[in-house]
């Protein structure tokens, strides 16, 4: 597709050309509405009738992502295809890649799907991992070395939001965890001291054009994102170029088209080692809506369309707060009258229709002139709704 745009209004039949997106969740729905808004006909790929991304756009295709003639619909129908979340089967993208340009490719996202495969890629870019093995039989078991205790066991595969984890003292607690997940296939990792984590989004072009947004600074709790601070000061200068410059590096090694992030942690001597990486828009580039003149949703429906690649700029600091299904005590809904009260304050639902522990169903970013200004209103809408100071 390189050098080919798919730019509006520019199909034969005098429609708006049409991008599709594999999966209806939120990320789903946040790419179709920067679609829309730059004018492009949109389909949506997913089981759920009342999915988030399905509800918004023009065209919902109800159905499996294995299902052939819901992908030859899809096919059928789109100039372009991309994807929300990285469980889509990679075999579909295989199928649609061989008919339509689709990015993220099948073969980025099975690589990202198999942690095994995933930190070898890492490993193969120079950049560096914790400390690991992998762990498919009890002989490997029985072979891992005592210097990856303490660690994390991790299934390679279909883990996310802290899901498919156990952490690990000792050999016989190692044991225990695995055989608690089936003996799937796993990875242990050796636990670091941790200072902090970070993320980095880059969007690549067809053409290897690669544009960036500011380094993220993230806090998770239970393995989910709470909150996101990004702002001048935030990580060291001298990090957040190793992190922007690693990212790049893995996206290039993949010769990846689309938006990617990468989670990284931050060691006690500022060290950086490269936890996993998304090929989608991310949670914590949720702020770049508000804070930035280019959001990760337009740079994902750039690269889409192979439209030019702008270097990204901030132009507030911003803070986002994780909105989970927890505010939502006994069905009552967060009295969101008093948190768009503060200055800065800007709120984004999901859509989605019911409520639970856990489940992501929007966020809050907060941007101001200063960062002094931005935590005080978020310290305080977290205050009102009754989340864990930060």
């Amino acid at each position: 597709m390189s050098g080919q745009t798919l730019l509006p209004g520019t199909m034969a039949s005098g429609r708006p050309t049409t991008l599709g997106v594999m999966g209806g969740g939120q990320l789903g729905r946040m790419f179709v509405q920067a679609a829309q808004a730059m004018g492009y006909f949109t389909v949506v790929l997913d089981p759920d009738v009342v999915s988030p991304a399905g509800l918004v756009s023009h065209y919902h295709i109800q159905t499996d992502y294995l299902d052939e003639q819901g992908l030859a619909q899809l096919m059928q129908r789109c100039a372009a295809i991309t994807t929300e979340f990285e469980n889509v089967p990679a075999p579909a993208l295989l199928t649609l890649g061989a008919a339509r340009p689709t990015a993220p490719s099948g073969e980025a996202v099975g690589i990202a799907q198999d942690r095994a495969k995933e930190k070898a890629h890492f490993v193969r870019c120079g950049v560096p991992c914790a400390p690991y093995a992998l762990l498919e039989t009890p002989e490997q078991l029985a072979a891992i070395s005592d210097d990856l205790l303490p660690g994390i066991l991790k299934t390679t595969r279909l883990g996310y939001d802290g899901k498919g984890q156990a952490r690990v003292t000792t050999r016989e607690e190692l044991a225990t965890a695995w055989a608690d997940m089936k003996q799937v296939a796993c990875v242990l990792e050796k636990m670091l001291p941790l200072k902090a984590e970070c993320s980095v989004i880059v969007a690549r072009g067809w053409d290897g054009t690669c544009v960036n947004l500011p380094v993220q600074l993230n806090l998770h709790r239970e393995g989910i994102l709470a909150v996101t601070e990004v702002y001048e000061g935030n990580v060291p200068l001298a990090l957040a170029e190793r992190a922007v410059e690693a990212t790049k590096s893995i996206a290039e090694g993949l010769q990846y088209v689309g938006v990617l992030c990468v989670e990284f942690f931050v060691l006690a001597d500022d060290s950086l080692v490269v936890n996993e990486m998304a090929p989608r828009p991310h949670n914590s580039g949720h702020y770049s809506i508000n804070a930035c003149d280019q959001s990760q949703f337009d740079l994902q429906v750039r690269t889409l369309g192979g439209l030019p690649l702008v270097q990204p700029r901030q132009h507030s600091p911003s803070i986002m707060l994780n909105l989970l299904g927890d505010l939502w005590v006994n069905d009552v809904t967060p009295p969101w009258d008093q948190v768009l009260a503060l200055p800065g304050t800007h709120l984004q639902l999901y859509g989605k229709l019911k409520a639970s522990k856990g489940r992501k169903m929007g966020h809050l970013n907060i941007t101001g002139a200063t960062v002094a200004e931005v935590r005080a209103t978020a310290l305080a809408a977290a205050k009102i709704l009754g989340i864990e100071p930060f």
